[in-house]
């Protein structure tokens, strides 16, 4: 099977059951006469999108900044605990509950002290996503680390390495694949939680548009909210899929030099 063919082979399937389901949300809403306050028929949700195209664009910029400043944070950080929890158990047996602790409290209960410390403005929405963002990532590194075959260490050692290197160089690039399963996580849903936060506290962003069209009972904008955060977070996957195939090769390679460069 020729690359152009493998390619068409792995996009047509996606494409004829998104068309296939527009296609059915479209006719059940003509012929079915819903109003658009009910429920927005695509063509409509396309109507508003164009109408509103640079109030949309601003909104979704600002979100885009709160949520990849975040994410970038939050990789940074996930990966230096990650690091942290392989490298020492103590700090393990202390970290990991706080972890999951925080990964499992709401962000609607926590945001209005987020609004209380760090006021309606951009910061303090950079900070819920990192926070939100942090447990994938790290959990995903210590895992990633604490899988890697005790004969990859052994080996570099053997020949002079020391363990920072053979860290930097070896265990973290054997554990690579299992960090971007984190970061893909983590980058599925930034940009969903910088909007709740927006929603529930900010002076603009998507949250705020959101908030505005339910009060206005204009579906169509709420639906082209929804449209701009599920193309922006389908970019980012994107953009780490790449990197991954540019740094690592394909799924079925291991990026490993046994020359050690």
């Amino acid at each position: 099977m020729t690359a152009r063919a493998s390619l068409a082979a792995r996009i047509a399937p996606p494409t004829i059951t998104v068309a296939a389901l527009l296609a059915v949300w479209e006719a059940a809403v003509r012929l079915g006469h819903v109003s658009e306050r009910v429920l927005a028929a695509p063509s409509q949700i396309a109507a508003s999108i164009a109408d509103t195209w640079p109030e949309l664009m601003e909104a979704s910029a600002i979100t885009a900044y709160e949520a990849l400043t975040g994410f970038l944070i939050a990789v940074a950080a996930g990966l230096a605990i990650g690091i942290g929890l392989h490298l020492w158990r103590t700090f393990d047996r202390a970290c990991t509950p706080l972890l999951v602790g925080a990964q499992t409290i709401p962000l609607i209960t926590i945001a209005p002290l987020f609004m209380i410390w760090f006021g309606f403005a951009t910061f303090g929405k950079i900070v819920i996503v990192a926070v939100f963002g942090v447990f994938p990532v790290a959990v995903q590194t210590a895992r990633g680390l604490n899988a890697v075959p005790r004969f990859y260490e052994d080996v570099a050692l053997t020949c002079g390495a020391t363990r920072g290197w053979t860290l930097i160089h070896v265990k973290l690039v054997v554990a690579a694949r299992q960090i971007f399963g984190g970061v893909r996580i983590t980058a599925a849903y930034v940009f969903g939680t910088a909007v709740t936060a927006e929603y529930l506290g900010a002076m603009n962003g998507l949250g705020i548009w959101l908030q505005a069209a339910f009060n206005s009972f204009r579906t169509p904008l709420i639906f082209s909210a929804t449209v701009a955060v599920v193309a922006m977070t389908g970019l980012l996957i994107g953009a780490i899929s790449l990197l991954e195939r540019v740094l690592l090769g394909p799924d079925d390679t291991i990026a490993f030099n046994e020359s050690g460069d």
